[in-house]
């Protein structure tokens, strides 16, 4: 598969198509042999051709000039790899092309594949996502004002003067989806296929929860497993005693995933480690540490996924950098001295209402507005000659 690597042919018009998205993919030899390795050349002809919304196969059929009896085996064949999202509604299936973070990139380590250099696409991966931090794929994702994830406060741990609203509780989250999955965590299989294991001992299979729509394409395409609301809430009480961090959508209505995350393999969190402290949204609550019970005894540190814990320096407490801490309250079990609990933060941060206002608000920041409007315009003429055609059919 690896014959088209900076084929001008195909993937480069993918790169050029992928990075239309609110969260493009910085071109380099590397993303170019990493393409290579997951589109065979004809799926990348595909994939570059894709309309940024959804399409039906008429509409593919069209921007592909490939018939629908030719193109449809190969659209189903870029599900299954998880390139490509096939949605059933009323009676019709349409096709999004995933873009590669949050999106294929990730679902090509949640499904055991026996079809790809594993151990070479996770190393291509590995230094494709942190070589040049400051220029790289991490500013792309991270340097924004608007963040794709945030952080969900443990919700045993808030002050008791708190409340704590249905999109900020992990717990009641997974009660409103409708529907949920569990599958592979993509950065810890990812992390396996380099030798590398996590420090906090979290699993690799069995942790990842997926929501609502995204959640029914997984479990159709075998990247997960249905799992019932309860089952889902095991899952999070589990992480919770392995003092992991629930991450989910920066978004309030319809999260789509919580990720159960550790400060070694979760790229999220090293993201934040990495300098980009605001990458993820932070929870509403902050660390509070009574220096009057605190021993310095370092457990804390060991349990806090983004290093916002240091020992201070009398050597006799642990400090905390504010604009670091996450709120999640991963830290607060492993204390035996009482001297952990949550505050308030103060100012509340109000995520983005849905998906689509949050890709919307990062498209203007990013300067690629333009093409999904002209984009959506074109597709309300099409459908709108399509209904007027209909009626002049009509006898």
């Amino acid at each position: 598969m690896g014959h088209h690597v900076g084929s001008k042919s195909s993937i480069v018009p993918l790169i050029d198509r992928l990075n239309k998205y609110p969260v493009g993919l910085p071109d380099n030899e590397k993303l170019r042999e990493i393409l290579s390795l997951l589109f065979a050349e004809n799926e990348a002809f595909i994939a570059s051709r894709f309309p940024l919304e959804e399409a039906t196969l008429e509409e593919l059929t069209r921007a592909t000039d490939i018939s629908g009896e030719d193109l449809l085996p190969q659209l189903d064949r870029m599900c299954d790899k998880g390139l490509v999202m096939d949605l059933p509604y009323e009676g019709e299936t349409y096709y999004l092309l995933l873009p590669g973070l949050i999106g294929f990139f990730e679902l090509t380590f949640m499904k055991n594949r026996t079809d790809l250099p594993k151990e070479k696409i996770s190393r291509l991966m590995q230094e494709y996502l942190y070589e040049n931090p400051r220029k790289g794929m991490a500013k792309e994702f991270f340097d924004s004002n608007i963040p794709l994830t945030r952080a969900l406060v443990y919700d045993d741990k808030i002050p008791t003067s708190s409340t704590v609203t249905s999109y900020e509780n992990a717990r009641e989250i997974i009660k409103g989806a409708g529907f949920g999955a569990v599958g592979l965590c993509y950065c810890r299989h990812k992390k396996h296929h380099l030798g590398e294991e996590c420090i906090k001992g979290a699993p690799m299979e069995d942790i990842c929860i997926s929501l609502g729509t995204g959640a029914k394409f997984l479990v159709r395409r075998g990247f997960a497993k249905e799992q019932t609301t309860d089952q889902l809430l095991d899952i999070l009480d589990r992480a919770r005693q392995l003092n992991l961090t629930h991450i989910t959508d920066n978004i309030r209505q319809k999260p789509s995933f919580i990720c159960n995350c550790c400060s070694c393999c979760c790229e999220l969190l090293i993201g934040v480690q990495s300098g980009y402290s605001d990458g993820v949204a932070k929870a509403p609550f902050l660390l509070k540490i009574d220096e009057t019970l605190c021993n310095g005894c370092g457990l804390c540190l060991d349990a806090c996924n983004v290093a916002a814990l240091e020992i201070g320096e009398q050597k006799s407490s642990v400090q905390l950098r504010q604009d670091v801490c996450l709120g999640c309250g991963a830290c607060i079990n492993v204390c035996h001295q009482g001297a952990l609990s949550m505050v308030d933060r103060g100012k509340k941060y109000i995520p983005p209402a849905n998906r689509r206002d949050m890709m919307k608000k990062r498209l203007f920041e990013r300067g690629r507005a333009t093409p999904f409007i002209v984009s959506g315009v074109k597709k309300k003429i099409r459908k709108l000659v399509k209904v007027q055609t209909k009626k002049t059919q009509i006898p």
